[in-house]
């Protein structure tokens, strides 16, 4: 959140990554002939089934019908970001023998190739072809290898390409065969939001298939697994399937789980569709200092900004209201204590927000932690606050080199951050109010980029916040990621969205009502949060921030994600009624602006 007039930052600038190729491709001269022995052990490599045996990262690939090289389909794989749209195949082959891989591609940077030959892999590339260009090398299989995985893919940055007619020619090797279904599936841990799974494994199985009901929630390589995204008090149904190159196997028998009540994750005592607010009590700027006694009744959720640390790194964050000479109608402690007491009789939500835009907070130690817990306390308690808003931004969240999956954090900012807050919420309990405001750098961006990547020179910020809304789900009562002071970003479709409109908060809050993968990974999905704990942060007026939306786009947005209608290009995975509503930054900005965006929220939900 800025303290100040028009910002003009974006919060992070993603390093980009270089467009330099390897010095020196893979073979592209044809090779001999296959033996007449040999037979073609490509699964499907004609795409003529779709993408049956083939399996493409982040969704990348897809079979169309122009342009084919023969029949009437091919390959279309897109790459994205970190993703280079690799499309692969197992295929079972003979130990020290020779295979001939092949393939008609068509586009820029295409690559064929073999890995896990045990020997040398290998690979050929194209650097453009306008036109089908056949692609060819050759390996032999090490003394015990009995799978080797085939592939295209084409480069980071670059259009989509097209690959068709792929064989593998040389020795079979044995068939594979289904394995059994899994045995003994039990549920443990339940949760307000998530299932613990085990099961025995299958002979032969190379990976698991996790489903709810009938629809497929996961893809594990062990034999336990943690559905998430549930909702509360609600039973629910899971099955396991065992996989390997042959297919998948029948489904285990199934097992129901019920999941908890929950607590602070729900409501936290708000209305059904609520509106969120920051009031500037202890700095001041354009537009002007509002006493909370003056706040409008239109407000449910009222974030104090903000609360700050002495140093970035010591945990300790102070809160004082702001100081006469640059607030000249500051009211007394007294008044503010009392004016809060009012507020919270009239059913509303005052919160402390730590962070904002100067609010730098680097939880890198225990001691820090145990600090952050003690003063944000003290804080609360002297005020008589309902929780906490976290609002860290700028370097407060980064991810160490090597810390890459969100669901299991290992860089002690983050790690001690969620320790923090759960300790908070354990000694308020259920009646304690838990928002975020993470700006879009640090959530949706994962979706392509997380912390500094496979390769490292990504910015190390990217998705850092996802870790702490995973672990905390259950104690989250509201998400608001603030939709502006954003680049852009690409959404579900594989669309890059700029803010400012209604298409722009459609795409960022269908990522979270959905989930998304994180850095394209399939097999590392953010779970979707629930709809009443999501709401949509914007800019009160022009002067708030980047990204102000008009009345008429706010609208449209809502409209599109509560109605399915006004959607405009974006298909929503779904409506959610439950949405609870909006967050602005300002309640001061707003009523510099007439109130236009609290009167236009008032007059949709019937405020």
């Amino acid at each position: 959140m800025e303290r100040t007039g028009p910002p003009a930052r974006f919060t992070g600038v993603m390093a980009a990554f270089s467009a330099a190729l390897l010095a020196a491709g893979g073979l592209t001269a044809l090779a001999p002939s296959a033996a007449a022995a040999d037979t073609d052990l490509a699964r499907n490599g004609g795409f003529e089934s779709g993408l049956d045996g083939w399996s493409c990262t982040g969704g990348s690939g897809a079979a169309v019908g122009t342009p084919a090289h023969s029949g009437t389909s091919a390959l279309k794989a897109t790459p994205a970001g970190a993703d280079n749209a690799k499309c692969s195949q197992v295929v079972t082959v003979q130990p020290d023998s020779a295979y001939t891989l092949s393939a008609w591609v068509q586009g820029s940077y295409v690559y064929l190739g073999a890995e896990g030959t045990g020997t040398t892999d290998v690979s050929a590339w194209t650097q453009s072809s306008t036109d089908w260009k056949q692609l060819t090398t050759t390996f032999k299989t090490g003394p015990s290898t009995t799978r080797v995985t085939v592939y295209t893919h084409g480069w980071f940055g670059t259009p989509a390409y097209y690959a068709d007619d792929l064989s593998l020619f040389g020795p079979g090797g044995a068939p594979a065969e289904l394995p059994a279904a899994p045995t003994g599936l039990k549920a443990g841990t339940a949760t307000a939001s998530s299932v613990d799974l085990s099961w025995t494994g299958s002979t032969g199985a190379t990976g698991y298939n996790v489903y709810r009901g009938d629809t497929q929630v996961l893809s594990v390589t062990g034999t336990s697994a943690t559905v998430t995204g549930l909702t509360a008090a609600t039973a629910y149904s899971f099955q396991v399937a065992a996989t390997n190159s042959a297919g998948e196997s029948a489904r285990s028998a199934a097992v129901t789980a019920t999941t908890t009540a929950g607590g602070g994750g729900g409501g936290g005592g708000l209305p059904a569709h609520a509106l969120v607010g920051y009031l500037h009590s202890s700095f001041a700027n354009g537009s002007g200092y509002t006493r909370m006694a003056d706040v409008p009744d239109s407000w449910d959720v009222i974030d104090l900004a903000f609360g700050e640390p002495t140093s970035v790194t010591s945990g300790d964050i102070r809160f004082s209201l702001c100081p006469a000479t640059e607030c000249p109608n500051v009211e007394s402690a007294a008044e503010f204590k009392a004016a809060i007491k009012a507020k919270q009789a009239a059913g509303k939500k005052v919160l402390i927000s730590i962070g904002g835009q100067n609010g730098q907070v680097q939880l890198t130690t225990t001691a820090a932690r145990d600090t952050f817990v003690s003063s944000v306390s003290k804080i609360i308690d002297e005020y008589g606050l309902d929780g906490l808003d976290i609002d860290f931004e700028g370097h407060s969240l980064s991810l160490n080199t090597g810390d890459t999956d969100f669901r299991n954090p290992t860089t002690p900012v983050v790690v001690n951050l969620i320790s923090a807050v759960k300790s908070l919420k354990a000694k308020y309990g259920d009646k304690f109010v838990l928002t975020m405001a993470p700006e879009t750098f640090f959530v949706q961006l994962g979706h392509q980029y997380y912390g500094s990547g496979p390769w490292g020179g990504q910015d190390p910020r990217a998705g850092a916040y996802l870790p702490v809304i995973h672990a905390l789900r259950d104690d989250l009562t509201l998400l608001h990621v603030q939709d502006y002071n954003s680049g852009s970003i690409m959404g579900l479709d594989n669309q890059y969205h700029s803010m400012g409109g209604a298409d722009f908060h459609i795409a960022m809050t269908d990522m979270l009502l959905t989930g998304f993968p994180v850095a394209g990974d399939r097999t590392k999905v953010f779970p979707a949060l629930r709809p009443e704990q999501v709401a949509i942060g914007m800019p009160a007026s022009t002067q708030a921030g980047n990204g102000h939306t008009s009345p008429a786009e706010v609208t449209k947005a809502l409209n599109c994600l509560t109605k399915k209608t006004d959607c405009g290009s974006y298909a929503t995975h779904g409506t959610w009624p439950a949405l609870r509503g909006l967050m602005t930054w300002s309640i001061n900005w707003d009523r510099f602006n007439n109130g236009e965006f609290s009167k236009n929220f008032d007059a949709y939900f019937g405020g």
